[in-house]
């Protein structure tokens, strides 16, 4: 099966960017015969979930009892957790992509979270893919604050559309390297 967890925030409302953004990235992956993976909540995971379950395909989302919201309607798994970070590995360790969309502090822990286990090789390399203008400075700004190299970076793809941030998804998935025994 193959699994791909989008990242975002919850606060965002049906006529923002990344809410439109999140529902086409969950149509093109459903349509692409992957399933996905959310928080399962509000927002970016909503929207996510919704533009896949609208195609047809698996929704899971990762939901943990703390948390009092309800989770969104468009899921055809639900998977809880008591813990966050009991949570938070299960959206990262069966996926063979990400897709981070614009969120909180939240969004930032799950990515830095990805980021880390690719770049300490505890992850098989994967795409994790980061959508919408708000990274780029993001990232930069991190790159210059903190230890972030350019080799660091480079382990990161940048997308402006859903479309270009699926593809980089699929072309990974399609990459066949007959000397790299973990294609994935």
């Amino acid at each position: 099966e193959r699994i791909v967890t989008i990242f975002g925030g919850s606060k965002c409302d049906e006529n923002s960017l990344e809410y439109s953004h999140a529902r086409r990235v969950g149509e093109l992956l459903a349509g692409a015969g992957f399933t996905l993976c959310t928080g399962g909540y509000a927002g970016v995971m909503e929207a996510a979930s919704r533009g896949a379950h609208e195609t047809g395909g698996r929704v899971i989302g990762f939901t943990m009892n703390q948390f009092k919201g309800e989770p969104n309607r468009y899921l055809t798994e639900k998977v809880s957790s008591e813990h966050f970070y009991e949570r938070l590995q299960r959206l990262i360790t069966q996926s063979v992509g990400y897709i981070a969309l614009r969120g909180g502090m939240g969004t930032v822990t799950e990515i830095s979270l990805v980021w880390n286990k690719l770049q300490t090789r505890v992850l098989e390399p994967r795409p994790l893919v980061l959508l919408g203008d708000c990274w780029p400075p993001v990232v930069r700004a991190w790159q210059a604050a903190l230890a972030v190299s350019d080799a660091d970076v480079a382990m990161l793809n940048f997308a402006t559309t859903p479309e270009e941030a699926v593809e980089m998804i699929k072309n990974r998935r399609d990459r066949r390297d007959p000397m790299d025994q973990r294609a994935v």
